[in-house]
């Protein structure tokens, strides 16, 4: 089952961005993934506080293959970077659909 990595980032120091973008673009792709969006294009609808300044959006063939990647020691030093210079939130959605199961 595909599974999303959706990123949350708000920037306080952008010494790390280009960097992780050459570098991680790569790890991402080697292992099937699929940016779908990375962009600052982001309007809050609902829910409290702001919007974050920018969001990722990455499809991954499974859970196992997003989290082989979150914990991997080619990601470390880069997850390391982006914790250091932004804060936000890092998630894993699964891409199912439970109202397909009530039918």
């Amino acid at each position: 089952m595909k599974c999303y990595a959706i990123g949350e980032i708000n920037f306080s120091d952008h010494h790390w961005v280009n960097d992780y973008l050459k570098k991680v673009t790569p790890l991402v792709k080697k292992l099937g993934g699929i940016y779908l969006a990375r962009t600052p294009s982001v309007e809050l609808l609902e829910g409290e506080g702001g919007a974050p300044q920018t969001v990722v959006l990455i499809q991954f063939p499974s859970k196992e293959v997003a989290m082989k990647f979150y914990h991997s020691d080619e990601y470390e030093s880069y997850k390391k970077a982006r914790k250091d210079g932004s804060n936000g939130r890092f998630m894993l959605v699964d891409g199912h659909d439970v109202a397909l199961d009530k039918t």
